[in-house]
């Protein structure tokens, strides 16, 4: 028999109460919380396939071997997540290597294909931030202990990825020609990528377990909009076009085009264009997952099979 009712519970971690362990969980609270950790797991394991494509393109081997360090912490991460999931009754085998790619929850922009350094740079400048402000979030609010502990961690090493990003944003934005080019170009299919990274708006959001349980603090649209808020300026900067600014009437960042919208995946490209689409066809897409889904799964799973065949 479970310590709480889920009402009680509900009300026991907003009055500042902390999980230790699932002896202290409802069973709504354990479903909530491993679908939070899984989220975060699957989004750090994917990463890495995703930087070590685009870490091929590296302009020296100084910079290719920082690409790689930041390669080796997202691995690390994932298996943090991982093993917290293990106890909460997941098994990590079944979760890495027995699900089929399209089963995985990253986000979907994870599925794009990242094919140059531009694009490594703006995802750790765009995606790492996005990471940053989600799991702050979650360090400062949590009501799980043992996930607010392992988030120092991860916290400190997801910070030099996102520094890596802006640095190396800011050094093509001023190189010119070429290079400022392709920032301009990774800048636009991955900026609105990143913009539907935090989810549902709050006016069409019924509920929210993870609120609910004090998993996270913030909402998905106050979440986006610390990312908008760091991330604009950040753009407007360095001379980098974004389709988003602030409106001083309401005090908040303001998109400039159909929200959500229809996104091309051959062509990495989104159709501003076109009238907005509904949320029912943005979950379509991201369950139908994105072109490099299978690849990215596939190559960490061969990856194992090669280690086992030289362990035997």
């Amino acid at each position: 028999m479970p310590r709480f009712g889920e009402e009680e519970l509900k009300a026991k971690v907003r009055g500042g109460y902390v999980v230790e362990s699932v002896d202290d969980m409802t069973e709504g609270y354990r479903r909530a919380l491993v679908v939070q950790l899984t989220v975060q797991a699957d989004t750090e394991l994917i990463s890495a396939p995703a930087y070590w494509m685009a870490a091929k393109d590296a302009p020296s081997t100084n910079t290719q071997v920082s690409a790689h360090a930041i390669i080796q912490d997202e691995l690390a991460h994932a298996n943090i997540a991982y093993r917290l999931l293990e106890d909460l009754g997941e098994s990590k085998e079944v979760l890495v290597y027995g699900r089929e790619p399209a089963e995985f929850k990253h986000p979907y922009g994870f599925d794009q294909p990242l094919e140059n350094w531009a694009e490594l740079v703006v995802a750790n400048g765009f995606y790492d931030r996005a990471g940053i402000t989600l799991l702050s979030d979650v360090y400062r609010n949590t009501s799980y202990g043992p996930l607010k502990r392992a988030l120092v961690k991860v916290d400190l090493e997801e910070t030099f990825h996102l520094r890596h990003g802006e640095v190396w944003m800011r050094r093509l934005a001023a190189a010119g020609g070429v290079a400022r080019e392709m920032l301009q170009r990774a800048v636009d299919w991955m900026f609105p990528m990143t913009v539907e990274w935090f989810g549902l708006p709050d006016a069409l959001k019924r509920h929210s377990d993870q609120l609910e349980y004090r998993l996270k603090g913030m909402t998905n649209d106050e979440l986006r909009q610390a990312w908008l808020s760091a991330t604009v300026p950040l753009c407007e900067s360095i001379g980098v076009e974004v389709p988003a600014h602030f409106d001083e009437a309401t005090g908040a960042y303001e998109l400039g085009y159909p929200f959500p919208c229809e996104y091309d995946a051959a062509a990495k490209r989104w159709l501003f264009e076109g009238e907005e689409i509904t949320w029912e066809e943005v979950f379509q897409r991201w369950k139908g997952r994105g072109p490099m889904n299978e690849i990215y799964v596939e190559s960490l799973r061969r990856s194992r099979a090669q280690l086992l065949e030289w362990l035997n």
